[in-house]
């Protein structure tokens, strides 16, 4: 009984999590599920299933708010679906631990990039970013959109971790969208990346159902108040949110995965 409460406790943060930087949520389910007695296997494929509730969750609340930016949303999200697929396929047979590594490194120096640009903002441009956030246009063309879902697509599949930890700061840092649209838009295409890398997970058999259906049951309630909180939170505050927690996510994935080698 206790691991089923811990198991909702931890979809309800990670939905949180992912409501909040445009992510699966899979960052903190993950490695939890595998400390109670998962496989490895098992705690990447258990937590793909509660992705897709949650990111749909967050993903209506942002429409309402006007903070999608649908064309790179659907880019993203088309060119990384078939990748998610091959990315669940390649978790059978390689040993993700040092492509972890490199991800925890590049989702590290995102998160300081996002730090540093919310420390430099004023309060003017602060305010000019929340008002016209609405009407900013994103930087670089189709090729740049597909580079990032294809890497969102693949790591989606291969690590269980929903892509958005590649699309968020992708989208913020290469593309220059505000942070708040980064985040909404890397949300809907991490829920269009879902719906493949579970269908794949659970042909593989990788899905343990005890540890898959709490999370989605806790992940919804989850992803709605990240959303609120998000929607009310100030451009250049979002900034320094979403860096602070892309660097301690970092921190986490880099230690484990170094210890685990």
């Amino acid at each position: 009984m206790w691991v089923t409460l811990a198991v909702l406790a931890a979809g309800f943060g990670s939905g949180v999590l992912a409501s909040v930087l445009g992510v699966g949520g899979a960052v903190i389910t993950t490695p939890m599920i595998r400390a109670m007695g998962a496989t490895p296997i098992a705690a990447v494929g258990s937590t793909v299933p509660a992705i897709l509730p949650g990111a749909l969750s967050g993903t209506l609340r942002y429409h309402r708010e006007g903070y999608i930016v649908w064309p790179v949303a659907l880019t993203c999200g088309i060119s990384g679906m078939s990748f998610a697929v091959l990315g669940g396929w390649v978790a059978d047979v390689v040993d993700a631990r040092w492509l972890m590594i490199l991800t925890a490194v590049l989702v590290m120096w995102c998160g300081v990039s996002l730090l540093r640009d919310g420390l430099r903002m004023n309060a003017a441009a602060a305010s000019a970013s929340s008002v016209d956030v609405a009407q900013r246009a994103p930087r670089g063309g189709v090729g740049a959109m597909v580079a990032l879902g294809v890497g969102g697509g693949f790591l989606a599949g291969l690590l269980g971790i929903g892509g958005g930890l590649i699309l968020t700061p992708g989208l913020t840092l290469g593309l220059r969208l505000p942070v708040k649209q980064a985040i909404a838009t890397s949300l809907t295409a991490v829920a269009m990346m879902s719906t493949t890398a579970v269908v794949t997970h659970i042909v593989l058999g990788h899905v343990d159902w005890r540890f898959a259906i709490p999370l989605a049951v806790g992940i919804v309630p989850g992803a709605r108040i990240g959303a609120h909180l998000t929607v009310g939170t100030s451009e250049q505050r979002m900034r320094l949110i979403a860096g602070g927690l892309l660097i301690a996510v970092s921190i986490v994935y880099l230690v484990g995965e170094i210890v685990a080698l």
